[in-house]
């Protein structure tokens, strides 16, 4: 997920992080889905109303138009949200963090009609990849992007908490691992944990000493716990 700088108005930087392709195409789908049943829904309610096919047409014609309209009126009502983008925590905005106004919405609901309908979506997709900052033409135009309200939980996050405020480290040169590799590891560890895997949480401690040259009699599931709690004292106010 990448990382999106807002500058707002009192020159302060914001980090957000701009929605992945999948989350994109995921909440497409939903929305689709949502407008395919609204629109089923209508051809039963006409064809069990007793009036003359002409008619069914007009009314055909006004009923659809919140489906034709669903874009534009949802992430104008909906704080830049429509169903499928509220259900994958995605939201659209101005670059510079600020709410769209009616003009920026209708614009990317226009241009809509270029890079997803009439391309099926690859325009879009295409477009998405290469600016890598999650605009499609229709963002482009309207000075838009869709970022991700998912809170990005750090491994400090999840396991402060689990230290207690006396906790003494013993090993400082687990300072030299970063967050991905630490979260792999305590992945790897608690499920060894669980499934009983010894062979694992042992693969786990040679590697370990092998990186930070640690001499220790510990066991090799006591010194990877540890090593876990340390590195999250070590780094909790980086």
């Amino acid at each position: 997920m990448n990382q999106f700088q807002i500058e707002t108005a009192q020159n302060i930087s914001i980090s957000q992080n701009t929605s992945n392709l999948g989350e994109r195409m995921l909440a497409y789908l939903i929305d689709s889905l949502v407008i395919v049943i609204y629109t089923i829904l209508i051809f039963i309610l006409l064809i069990s109303l007793d009036i003359d096919i002409a008619d069914k047409w007009a009314y055909y014609l006004v009923l659809s138009l919140p489906a034709f309209l669903y874009y534009l009126l949802f992430e104008t009502f909906s704080d830049g949200k429509t169903i499928g983008k509220g259900l994958m925590s995605l939201r659209v905005v101005k670059l510079d963090g600020s709410k769209p106004s009616f003009s920026n919405y209708f614009v990317r609901w226009a241009l809509r009609i270029i890079d997803v309908s009439l391309t099926s979506g690859g325009g879009a997709v295409l477009t998405i990849l290469i600016r890598g900052n999650g605009q499609r033409m229709g963002d482009i135009a309207a000075g838009t992007t869709v970022i991700s309200e998912k809170k990005k939980i750090s491994l400090r996050d999840t396991l402060l908490r689990e230290l207690p405020e006396d906790y003494q480290p013993q090993f400082p040169q687990v300072t030299i691992f970063k967050d991905p590799e630490m979260r792999t590891i305590k992945e790897l560890y608690d499920k060894s944990k669980l499934n009983g895997d010894h062979n694992i949480i042992i693969s786990l401690e040679k590697r370990i000493k092998e990186v930070t040259g640690i001499n220790t009699q510990l066991k090799p599931i006591d010194f990877v716990g540890i090593i876990i709690k340390d590195y999250i004292h070590y780094t909790q106010n980086l």
